[in-house]
């Protein structure tokens, strides 16, 4: 695996140095943030989960009464509780490097909007057939097969639609024409590259290719370096663009940047060999989806390939080296860390 290839040591050129950080790499730790309190993960995501949702939903509201059941379609799988996770790792990021909160928000509803949309069409019948998403029948048996699938292809389009208008409302607050107090709005330079990375992360570089290469793999065994290969791309692409474009915005520097993909790029994989293991160990009603349906489908996966034990090692091994990616940065950087080790300790 790519993966195996030992680490570099050194702190990347242009990081500041890290304080310690307890329980940083080591399942079950607790991080500390910065006035000395340990970390509590579950509220930050609650929170955090909370403002992505009430920006979700002033983004999508519907404009056109005739097209009101795609509105309804987009906002039942949209507004749908869920993890959030890529959102409020775009948002982590972003404050991870010094930036406000409000310099990435558009971007996270954007990244949502993309996470959902793939959902609306995985669940779909010609693809992985599922009726059970987030705890709640699928968009198709709601809505339909046609309305489901021009759902999830406006909630894509408009996402960089939102994404897009979100500079334009940050430009207006830097240059004092709005009543936010953001002074430092990203430059368009900084925009333009966040926007190139997440189309490049969700299309047919990256999340797209990934499906495809998972629906043609079936039946068929993979070798681990195949299996590593779709994921990186399948789920682990709108990773790395979630952490990347929230730190940019945010003002990171380019070695920043660098250090930030590789925690990505470690977190991301974390986060598919637990899917793969919860799917096996899991039931239906903690995960709000139909469990065990990789086995019936004859999908690739770590637990099929390398078996349960081994698999949970490598989740392991890829959160410390998630928690090493983030050895140069100080606490603004903790929830990162604790979002590395969530990852790994989830049971949803």
């Amino acid at each position: 695996m790519a993966e195996a290839k030992s680490e570099q040591k050194r702190t990347p050129k242009g990081v500041a140095i890290a304080r310690a950080h307890p329980g940083a790499g080591s399942p079950g730790g607790h991080v500390r943030g910065g006035g000395g309190a340990p970390l509590d993960i579950e509220r930050y995501l609650s929170e955090r989960a909370a403002m992505v949702e009430r920006a979700l939903a002033r983004a999508v509201t519907e404009t056109d009464a005739a097209a009101g059941r795609l509105f309804e379609a987009m906002r039942y799988s949209l507004l749908a509780r869920g993890k959030r996770l890529r959102p409020v790792l775009a948002l982590a990021a972003c404050e991870g490097v010094g930036g406000p909160l409000e310099a990435a928000m558009g971007f996270a509803c954007a990244i949502e909007m993309i996470h959902t949309y793939s959902l609306i069409h995985d669940d779909l019948p010609c693809m992985d057939d599922d009726d059970l998403r987030r705890g709640h029948p699928t968009n198709h048996k709601i809505y339909g097969e046609a309305i489901a699938t021009l759902a999830g292809d406006a909630l894509l389009t408009d996402a960089f639609w939102v994404l897009a208008k979100s500079a334009a409302d940050l430009g207006k607050s830097a240059s004092g024409n709005s009543t936010s107090e953001l002074t430092n709005a990203p430059s368009p330079a900084a925009m333009l590259a966040t926007i190139a990375e997440l189309a490049a992360a969700a299309g047919s570089m990256g999340m797209v290719a990934g499906q495809a290469i998972d629906l043609l793999g079936e039946g068929r065994t993979m070798t681990i370096e195949e299996l590593e290969y779709l994921h990186r791309r399948k789920t682990g692409a709108l990773f790395i663009a979630a952490v990347r474009g929230g730190a940019r915005l945010g003002g990171a520097s380019e070695a920043q940047l660098e250090a930030l993909e590789a925690y990505a790029r470690a977190l991301g994989l974390a986060f598919q060999v637990i899917d793969d293991i919860l799917d096996v160990e899991a039931s239906t009603e903690q995960m709000g989806k139909r469990t065990g349906k990789d086995l019936a489908h004859g999908k690739n996966t770590y637990p099929g390939l390398i078996g349960l034990d081994k698999s949970w090692q490598l989740a392991r091994e890829l959160e410390r080296r998630a928690q090493h990616a983030l050895d140069g940065f100080d606490h603004r950087a903790e929830p990162l860390r604790s979002l590395a080790s969530f990852a790994v300790e989830r049971r949803l």
